[in-house]
């Protein structure tokens, strides 16, 4: 018994050294994926003549907060055609757009909608963040979250949805101060 004892030790004493050189693997491959994704101004580079009003870094950091929440209570029209059918229906909310799509004709009639429907709008630089904070794999031009669920309860994350409203209406053309 002894003998079938020593080689389980010798073998659990490896396997913990595998799994220190395996976490500073890790550890050095999550920093090479940090380092691999661009920052907020580097993005900002890469965004269309159309993104106007452009969320600032703390605005896009909220509005992908409030996009998880609202994907996950399923109050989330996702894509330009869910976009402007839901629009076209009646629904309300804040519509977050991103700002690197091109070519821009995808897109460049949404601002005009949204205006003539009174919903706010704000851009955020990536599509392709935006399109991981709604819990899709491709990326997502634009997004509606709805103020209300399809039940009629209020949203999660009402508060930052509210704040996300009050800035985007500071841009909106339509308000007559």
């Amino acid at each position: 018994m002894s003998d079938s004892d020593q080689p389980k030790a010798k073998k659990q004493k490896s396997s913990k050294k595998d799994r220190k050189s395996l976490d500073k693997k890790e550890k050095k491959a999550t920093e090479s994926a940090a380092a691999d994704t661009p920052t907020y101004e580097e993005r900002i580079l890469a965004i269309n003549i159309l993104a106007s009003p452009l969320a600032s870094k703390k605005s896009t950091k909220r509005a992908h907060k409030l996009v998880r929440k609202a994907s996950q209570s399923k109050s989330l029209r996702r894509g330009v055609k869910e976009l402007v059918k839901g629009v076209r229906k009646g629904d309300k909310g804040l519509a977050i757009l991103a700002g690197d799509v091109f070519p821009i004709d995808v897109m460049s009639h949404l601002p005009v909608l949204l205006e003539e429907h009174n919903i706010p709008y704000l851009f955020v630089p990536s599509k392709r963040d935006l399109g991981a904070a709604a819990c899709t794999k491709r990326p997502t031009s634009c997004v509606l979250v709805k103020d209300k669920t399809n039940d009629g309860k209020e949203i999660e994350g009402k508060e930052i949805y509210d704040e996300l409203v009050e800035e985007a209406k500071e841009y909106d053309p339509n308000d007559k101060k």
